[in-house]
């Protein structure tokens, strides 16, 4: 009698080659990214705050503080790079909460399940970031332009500037999703997220470096979100950038570079072993 043997094929695992490929990958990636866009729009309300918060803001600095504010330039045209810039945080703020929430909720453990790519879960949350920060940032400069912002840059220098603030959301969203991953729960990741938030005061988004404290100043003009709203200021408005342009740049891609793949040791080593 001939026994014929069995064989056992194991199940594939978010990290099987037989699931690789760009293909899938893309795949992989374009369905959580479609899902944490359904989630956005079902969740209205945090959508809502992200942008009504920067435009709070601006309405209280250019209608209260504006007028008692020397920037050597009407003060509207001043503020709004860093308004923008203040935006972005609120939406990366919000990622991080996004990732938090999955992990609580044991979304990470079922997508473990599934043959996916490991990375598919953090690039989903990120883009979609990206892209809820577009819609906002777009309505915050809509506004300010019906408020009195009026921009002289050109059309190269406008595209110049949303290239650098998609960058910049880019790298912040990483970041965020890294607090995500280090949150102890939903509410940790909301704390954790605020130094997001609180960086864009201690820089030129309101008030020029010169008029700080040397202490406040040399914080103000070392760190990443200065150059940024520099460069962004500088091609909006028309005026001269100097060095800032490839600090900034170098300072994003830096933040980008680190985090995504801070982000993506994380993920997989607290998930996948």
């Amino acid at each position: 009698m001939t026994t014929t043997p069995t064989i056992t094929t194991a199940p594939a695992t978010a990290l099987s080659p037989a699931h690789g490929g760009v293909t899938n990958a893309l795949s992989d990636a374009s369905t959580l990214i479609g899902r944490n866009v359904r989630l956005a729009r079902r969740n209205l309300d945090t959508l809502i705050v992200s942008i009504a918060l920067p435009l709070l803001m601006m309405l209280l600095f250019v209608y209260v503080f504006g007028g008692a504010i020397e920037t050597g330039t009407e003060y509207i045209n001043y503020v709004v790079p860093g308004i923008v810039l203040l935006c972005t945080g609120y939406g990366a703020a919000n990622t991080a909460m996004s990732v938090a929430a999955d992990r609580a909720s044991g979304m990470v453990d079922r997508l473990r399940s599934l043959p996916i790519r490991s990375s598919a879960m953090l690039t989903g949350h990120v883009t979609a970031s990206v892209l809820r920060n577009a819609v906002s940032t777009t309505i915050v400069v809509l506004a300010a332009v019906a408020m009195g912002f009026r921009p002289t840059g050109s059309f190269t220098d406008w595209v110049l500037a949303a290239g650098l603030v998609l960058l910049y959301v880019l790298a912040l969203s990483w970041v965020a999703a890294g607090i995500g991953l280090i949150a102890k729960s939903v509410e940790s990741a909301s704390v954790l997220g605020f130094v997001m938030l609180f960086l864009p005061y201690l820089s030129s988004a309101f008030v020029p470096t010169a008029t700080m404290p040397w202490i406040l100043r040399a914080v103000s003009e070392n760190q990443p979100i200065t150059p940024v709203i520099e460069t962004v200021r500088g091609l909006l408005t028309g005026t001269p950038i100097g060095a800032q342009g490839w600090v900034a740049l170098a300072w994003t891609v830096g933040i980008l570079a680190v985090a995504a793949t801070g982000s993506t040791w994380l993920y997989r080593r607290r998930n996948l072993t």
